[in-house]
């Protein structure tokens, strides 16, 4: 599974969390027992007339505490351009290490519990594995430099969270003190400035580049980052969830969230709005979300029958649900539901990451909410195939790390996961975290910093009503707000699985670099 392991009943967050082995990887504290050496091989990149020559890097950083015990080993891939060396320094006793300042940029998925795969693989990485648009696929694969890689602008250098991918927490200590919101975001705050000091990347630009969870722990790094004088230039939010309240069973903003994703859906599917352009359907469903939708829910039981049956049957237009149906379970269709109905009369269920995606339905006796969660055709379609390549691909970097490596890590990082957050300014733990206030600490910290949220009309993991919705109740003023855009794609959770978007994306992110 690739994204977002929260387990919520009715949350729009729940992924795969089928029966897998319990595995937490430690490394021994003793030093001086040495992981895997890094290893690093020369590539060439190419592309509509561009040329790069690069380093690959496999290896591991160490995540050390303030006083220098060890926390743990987290593994990372690094691409890193060849460039030109400035001009030799006019004096001769002057330190022959030249400070770079190409950007960098570090890079990882979420879940909590995936590893890197995916946004390297998969995303902006050099080399990627060609999709084929909804279909699934099959071994034999080869990688194909990509063409719309954010190499083209910035290193980039792939992060495996501790505990996923080979990233290892040390013997003795508690994997509870990192796998949560804020020990999380602090052992990549150390492995950060551990790579740039190791690396003399002191010069760098420094961009951040996460998605689905990791847009959380993105959140919470700008603002660490800047407390430990690590000035971020610019921020990418991939499929972004902020406010952990959407995601808890029974909220109504859960409900606002999921409407223009199922109506993208709907009208994809041929079940609703087939006459009309799919972004003009989508931007309707948002507005009529807001509209008309939100107040009738805010109402409850004291919203008139017949106005409940009249909001029921625009729902119906827009979603190619029963009106009835909806009616019936009080105007609030909760995900299961919806990818369950849509095709029951074709013996089929949509996917959760990318809507667009099918498969046939599970049993009646496999009513799982948690087994039906995970069973996305959307992930089962490309995950597989991104493993084994990327096992390849380390090969061809001359990196041997242990014969297991932890794509995902979901039936233990998940479950094991502590939610609760300092929110900054607040003065008091909470259990349902909103990250949109570290963002607004460190944008008012750092008015030079860029944020850009990347969205897809067909991601009900993480909806894109939502995050729009989050960012406008921090009411930043003009000149910060200026330093924030949205960009919505006609895609799902995973952008990049879709080529059209990916060639978007790649435009997108070489505007954002320039800025």
């Amino acid at each position: 599974m690739e994204e977002q392991g929260v387990t919520q009943v009715a949350s729009s967050s729940v992924s795969k969390e089928a029966a897998k082995p319990d595995t937490v990887i430690t490394v021994p504290a003793d030093p001086r027992i040495p992981a895997p050496e890094s290893t690093s091989r020369d590539f060439v990149w190419e592309g509509a007339g561009e040329r790069i020559e690069y380093t690959a890097t496999a290896g591991y950083i160490d995540v050390r505490s303030d006083t220098g015990s060890l926390i743990g080993k987290m593994f990372s891939v690094a691409y890193v351009a060849k460039v030109e060396e400035d001009a030799e320094p006019s004096d001769a006793s002057a330190s022959d290490i030249r400070i770079s300042q190409r950007p960098v940029t570090f890079c990882y998925n979420g879940g909590p519990g995936s590893s890197s795969v995916p946004i390297n693989l998969g995303g902006i990485g050099p080399v990627r594995v060609k999709t084929d648009g909804t279909n699934h696929l099959s071994l034999p694969t080869t990688l194909e430099d990509n063409p719309y890689t954010v190499l083209r602008q910035s290193d980039l250098v792939f992060l495996d969270a501790l505990g996923t991918g080979y990233s290892a927490i040390a013997e003795g200590v508690d994997p509870k003190t990192v796998w949560g919101i804020d020990g999380d975001a602090d052992a990549f705050c150390r492995a950060i400035i551990g790579w740039l000091d190791a690396n003399h990347r002191w010069g760098s630009p420094v961009y951040l580049f996460g998605e689905s969870y990791g847009t959380i722990r993105n959140a919470v790094l700008m603002r660490l980052l800047g407390e430990k004088c690590v000035p971020v230039r610019g921020v990418v939010m991939l499929s972004a969830l902020f406010d952990w309240v959407q995601v808890l069973p029974g909220e109504d903003l859960y409900f606002l969230g999921m409407l223009p994703t199922f109506a993208a859906a709907a009208r994809y599917f041929g079940r609703a709005g087939t006459k009309v352009d799919e972004a003009k359907w989508f931007d309707d469903a948002m507005e009529f979300t807001e509209a008309v939708y939100a107040p009738a829910l805010l109402r409850g039981d004291r919203l008139p029958a017949r106005e409940k049956t009249a909001v029921a049957k625009k729902m119906s237009r827009l979603i190619g649900l029963p009106a009835d149906l909806i009616e019936r379970y009080n105007l609030r269709i909760d995900l299961d539901t919806f990818r369950r109905s849509l095709l029951a009369d074709e013996g089929r269920v949509i996917g959760r990451l990318d809507m667009r995606f099918a498969s046939a339905a599970p049993l009646p006796l496999q009513a799982s909410t948690e087994f039906f969660a995970g069973e996305d055709a959307a992930d089962d379609a490309v995950e597989p195939v991104w493993a084994a390549a990327f096992r390849a691909h380390l090969h061809s970097i001359g990196f041997a790390g242990a014969p297991i490596y932890l794509t995902q890590n979901y039936a233990v990082v998940n479950r094991s996961w502590k939610w609760d957050h300092e929110e900054p300014g607040i003065g008091e733990s909470s259990p349902a975290p909103n990250v949109t206030y570290d963002i607004a600490v460190a944008l008012k910290r750092n008015p030079t910093m860029r944020i850009a949220i990347l969205g897809g009309r067909y991601d009900a993991a993480t909806t894109y009503w939502n995050v729009v919705h989050d960012i406008s109740c921090l009411f930043l003023p003009p000149e910060l707000k200026e330093r924030v855009e949205f960009k919505l794609y006609s895609c799902g959770h995973m952008a990049y699985v879709d080529e059209p978007t990916l060639e978007a994306m790649g435009k997108d992110m070489a505007e954002f670099y320039a800025k």
